[in-house]
């Protein structure tokens, strides 16, 4: 009986070994490869214990379906085709384990940690992303298709050898398949769960450390990926992840923290909508929002930064600029999600790509649109990628301008034309905006400054750097480096144009950036990689450098206020022409999610009880405060505010069907 169930069970075992030991060879790595992120030998320890507890689990997945049918398939006469399809379930499942194990490394340089939602998402667009594969990474694509060809012959080969078919054994009875499927169903069955709890294990029960690609190491990427698709249909909701609090509860405390009257909230069936007046009382202004990609206040001089924008630090002397303004996220849709709708971040995607708020969302468009505003979105690439364009035609954007719109083109991208060619465009669809006599909003996107960063030749030159710098940024760095530059000179352009047109008399303008390039570091939440750059030009405002702490979600009624329309909204964003206006930003990074008032900021995390920590905005140090119940109560409110709201349809205007 033994042998029969030891050689029914043996596939399945060597199968699991190597697996685990590749899993844990890689894990090993990586480690090595940050070793400097760890504390001591004791996280390092921790780190290998429970990233066997995921790869376990990872295993137990991966073999379940075969695990329950083979003890009852392998001495019968569909053995020879049950063994053909174990054979190709093992190599599938061996190759996906392989595969993402090797993109980890260059995921981990881009975003600071494995392989997670982010990387479904951009499966989305296989086109926009062929091409920056091909055009930004095909040396690292090349490599890592290569072993995945070299790696799948010897899978193949090892397959061959543990899958033999033997011939049918008389004397294996039902009692040995039964102890068979026995063993290995209760195996499989605790390596799937990890645990003897009542829930089965997640990221969050074996998270030990303050630095997120710390806890990130210890998954592997299979499962990182496997559990983000998993959650992908069904939004997070943020009770789940940082507790509750009751609804009532929530309002109260969302209500303080706008900082407007209890009187001025009109609707009770809409709970954060509000009517404001506007500090400006003339004629009602057009509106130009400039957006820029991925540009961190690392790269702005006036902000602290490297000298790579002297055209942004001009604007910076000039118009009303922020010195501490933070954005929600790390991706472009959580920028457009705060700059145009004023909606505080979650753990679920950002409102621009989610199914309830495709039409009647309240965004600052739906808004001008009842003044007889006529709103423009301008894009130098496809107006479909994440969702954009649907999102605003559902939500009071009438005109969309993109790549197709843009005849003759000086430079073509991967992600779209340079951003010259875009702000030509922009200066041309102003010009018969304004020509119209309506008053108008025109939202501009720039995507030159995108991975791969490409940029026409000869345009501008690249900074002296120190033998230190060169040093410290390698050459996809000093790439980036050169596409913002092309960035600001091709900003500084349009506005030393835009200056010389009618438009630009009866308009205010703001460029800010929807997200810094990379959010990475060994803080729970790297509050320093979401500091972003923002002026706002031509409002009767400035030379100003406003030294308050702001949010991404304080920009829209602020505009608002000062285009001279009157601030009928459900935003919790502050209108900073009050002097009174708080110090306060909140952000999402993957899971957690930080509030910040002032200085004091709190981190919340899945399943776990919420830490307080000083900020030091100069130099961008976290360290670790104090018990701040106040602060955490709050913070708790505002992530679990956009749920609600989502949920229950109530951001939108009074009169809107949203849902």
């Amino acid at each position: 009986m033994f042998s029969a169930v030891y050689n029914t069970l043996r596939p399945f075992l060597i199968y699991i070994i190597v697996t685990i030991t590749f899993l844990s060879i890689s894990r090993l790595g990586l480690s090595l490869w940050q070793i400097e992120r760890f504390n001591g030998i004791t996280s390092i320890t921790t780190l290998f214990t429970n990233g066997l507890r995921i790869d376990l689990s990872t295993v137990g997945y991966l073999c379940a379906i075969p695990a329950l049918l083979h003890p009852w398939l392998t001495n019968t006469r569909f053995r020879q085709r049950w063994f053909g399809f174990l054979k190709l379930w093992f190599f599938a499942g061996a190759s996906a384990v392989i595969f993402f194990e090797l993109v980890t490394p260059a995921f981990i340089i881009e975003y600071g940690f494995r392989p997670n939602r982010l990387f479904i998402e951009y499966l989305a667009y296989p086109a926009e992303i062929s091409k920056m594969l091909v055009n930004g990474h095909l040396e690292t694509l090349v490599i890592v298709l290569i072993l995945l060809l070299i790696s799948g012959i010897y899978i193949w080969k090892g397959l061959a050898k543990i899958l033999v078919i033997n011939p049918i054994q008389t004397s294996v009875c039902i009692r040995d398949s039964t102890a068979s499927f026995l063993l290995l169903f209760l195996t499989i069955l605790l390596c799937a769960r990890g645990t003897l709890g009542h829930r089965p294990i997640n990221p969050a029960l074996v998270y030990f450390s303050t630095d997120p690609l710390v806890n990130s190491l210890t998954l592997n990427s299979t499962y990182s990926v496997a559990y983000a698709l998993n959650q992908f249909g069904d939004e997070k909701n943020a009770a789940k992840l940082y507790g509750k609090m009751e609804e009532k509860r929530v309002i109260e405390l969302i209500r303080q923290a706008t900082k407007i009257p209890l009187s001025s909230f009109v609707n009770s069936e809409l709970p954060s909508f509000s009517i404001r007046k506007s500090t400006y009382q003339g004629p009602p202004k057009n509106l130009v929002i400039i957006l820029e990609e991925s540009l961190g206040a690392q790269f702005v001089s006036s902000l602290g930064g490297i000298p790579l924008t002297p055209e942004l630090d001009k604007l910076n002397a000039e118009g009303w600029a922020f010195k501490n303004l933070y954005a929600t996220g790390t991706r472009s849709v959580r920028g457009i999600e705060a700059i145009i709708t004023g909606f505080t971040p979650t753990p679920s995607r950002s409102v621009v790509k989610l199914d309830k708020s495709q039409k009647d969302f309240f965004t600052i468009a739906s808004l001008l649109q009842g003044y007889g505003y006529e709103n423009q979105f301008i894009y130098g690439g496809e107006s479909h990628f994440d969702n954009m364009k649907s999102f605003f035609l559902g939500n009071g954007f009438t005109d969309i301008v993109d790549f197709n719109d843009i005849k003759n083109p000086q430079f073509v991208a991967s992600w779209g034309v340079s951003d010259d060619d875009l702000f030509k465009q922009a200066d041309i669809e102003l010009t018969k905006l304004n020509k119209r006599k309506n008053p108008f909003f025109s939202f501009i996107f720039t995507s030159s400054n995108h991975d791969p960063f490409e940029i026409p030749d000869g345009v501008i030159q690249p900074i002296k750097y120190t033998d230190h710098q060169l040093q410290k940024y390698d050459k996809k760095e000093l790439l980036r480096h050169k596409a913002i530059q092309y960035a600001d000179y091709a900003l500084g352009e349009f506005i030393d144009k835009a200056k010389t047109r009618s438009y630009w008399e009866n308009t205010i303008f703001i460029v800010v950036a929807d997200h810094d390039a990379r959010a990475m570091g060994s803080d729970l939440v790297p509050i320093n990689n979401f500091h972003i750059p923002g002026v706002i030009l031509n409002s009767g405002i400035g030379p100003k450098l406003d030294e308050r702490v702001v949010s991404q979600i304080d920009l829209a009624p602020t505009l608002l206020s000062l285009m001279g329309v009157e601030i009928q909204s459900p935003m919790l964003g502050q209108d900073l022409t009050n002097p009174e206006a708080a110090n306060r930003a909140m952000m999402q990074y993957a899971e957690n999610f930080a509030y910040i008032n002032d200085n004091k900021v709190t981190i919340l995390q899945p399943n776990k009880p919420p830490l307080n920590f000083t900020y030091d905005h100069d130099n961008g140090a976290l360290s670790s405060s104090e018990e701040n119940k106040e602060l955490s109560e709050i913070a708790l409110s505002h992530v679990l505010w956009g749920t609600i709201a989502y949920e229950k349809g109530w951001f939108k205007l009074e009169n809107s069907n949203y849902k």
